[in-house]
């Protein structure tokens, strides 16, 4: 087919509202770029968008150029970021204040990832990740006091409480500093990926963008995306992958295939936290701390629905709230959860009083989102995971494809800290430029973990 005739097909599948190569690349930059594209490319089918297609396509043959190959040299992009959670904003900060050019893709509606914060009558609410450790998370602390972020201490004053036995009460805990040296943020984890947002360009943040297929195409990569009923194609010369490994195994193809010991890797690392969920409890005062109690409960006996909570409030405790993670398995959860939150309830009331009974519930299944868990996280595992697989941590694709999230990360892996970890080590193979890190005042191993069911 000759050049003149494959325009007029293309000007005609257009016109007939069917999406041509060249629509699709507008359409790509015009996500890309932003609106400046607009008079370019009005609604498939219009005689605007007819004329300016055929007319952008004949004025590349008077200039001797290939229009499709044209186009893609144009707006090829130099680092495609999939993943929207705090690695991959990270990524987008650093590399922004660089003056790199980037653009962020996310499969919600929302960015953030497993960093999650809702709001109730006004109040911060952390159904991910809450706290950070200042003495061993060098990372997080920097960057919060980098956005001109406020941290406030979890509060830890009080008794701490452990039921054994589902008919007796709860007795008081032997221990102290269930979360020593944790901080919280002021109006709540969110508020990180709010500022973070707020520091970057709007034209390159792209929301509901599905990845399926990531093909080697020798000096860049293409990436195929789902965009509700549509399909969208972008190419960059790097991406980054700040994607749980396993939800990237399952979800996504690669072409070539990526080494077997590589995808098998992928299949081994657990999603951190994705098998679990998480409540949040508002009431009108913190009565517990009235009554000498921190919130801290730990309960260890086969019919838990909780398995632990803490004190939820806010830095002045002016509105007021418990946390805690649900014992129950996904499937367990699946199979109760008309009845779950009467289940809470009931604990909570076991644990701090009648008054526990008369708050609003907010409930995160992690197992039941699909960007974050994967079918092989469904199954909790039997002990604290291990990350100390390397093969992840380097790049791939002759230094075009690489990963970064949490999981990957050599320090602190699955937290917060892992994933500004993952996203530094990522940044420095693209740039060839480190994130200056200060010391910590701990060594990694003394990291206090964050709750984890092991059973």
């Amino acid at each position: 087919m000759g050049v003149r005739q494959y325009i007029r097909l293309e000007v005609k599948q257009l016109s007939n509202g069917t999406s041509c190569k060249f629509c699709r690349e507008v359409d790509r930059r015009k996500q890309i770029y932003g609106s400046f594209l607009n008079p370019l490319h009005e609604q498939p089918g219009s005689a605007l968008s007819g004329f300016v297609v055929k007319a952008a396509l004949s004025g590349m043959i008077i200039a001797g150029l290939n229009s499709i190959d044209y186009i893609r040299k144009q707006i090829m992009l130099d680092t495609a970021i999939i993943g929207g959670g705090l690695s991959g904003l990270a990524i987008a900060y650093h590399l922004q204040g660089q003056g790199k050019e980037y653009a962020l893709f996310e499969a919600r509606e929302r960015f953030g990832g497993r960093i999650l914060s809702v709001s109730d009558n006004g109040m911060a609410l952390d159904l991910g990740p809450s706290w950070y450790w200042p003495d061993t998370q060098p990372r997080i602390t920097r960057l919060i006091a980098a956005l001109g972020l406020e941290g406030y201490s979890q509060h830890n004053n009080g008794t701490v409480l452990n039921l054994t036995d589902p008919e007796k009460a709860p007795q008081a805990y032997p221990g102290s500093g269930v979360h020593d040296g944790a901080q919280r943020l002021v109006g709540g984890m969110g508020s990180l990926v709010q500022a973070l947002l707020g520091k970057l360009h709007v034209d390159a943040l792209h929301q509901g963008h599905v990845l399926s297929a990531v093909t080697d195409r020798g000096d860049h990569v293409e990436l195929l995306f789902r965009r509700g009923e549509n399909e969208q194609i972008i190419t960059a010369r790097h991406v980054v992958l700040a994607v749980p490994p396993r939800v990237l195994e399952e979800q996504v193809s690669f072409e070539p295939p990526l080494d077997k010991s590589v995808s098998q890797s992928m299949r081994a690392t657990y999603t951190w936290m994705a098998d679990q969920a998480k409540v949040a409890v508002t009431y009108l005062h913190s009565f517990w701390r009235k009554a000498g109690l921190a919130g801290n409960a730990f309960v260890e006996h086969g019919q838990a629905v909780l398995y632990e909570t803490y004190d939820a409030c806010e830095a002045q405790a002016d509105q007021a709230a418990l946390g805690g993670f649900i014992a129950l398995t996904p499937a367990l959860r699946h199979s109760y959860k008309l009845g779950m939150p009467l289940l809470i309830n009931s604990q909570l009331v076991q644990l701090f009083g009648q008054e526990a009974d008369e708050g609003k519930l907010h409930i995160q299944d992690w197992a039941t989102e699909v960007y974050t868990s994967s079918t092989l996280d469904q199954m909790p595992p039997a002990r604290h995971p291990a990350y100390n697989d390397n093969s992840l941590r380097r790049s791939f694709w002759k230094a075009k494809l690489y990963f970064s999230a949490s999981e990957t990360a050599q320090y602190a892996p699955g937290y917060m800290e892992g994933a500004l970890e993952a996203g530094e080590r990522v940044l420095y193979m693209l740039t060839g430029k480190y994130i200056e890190t200060p010391k910590t005042t701990q060594p990694a191993a003394e990291i206090k973990p964050v709750a984890f069911r092991s059973n």
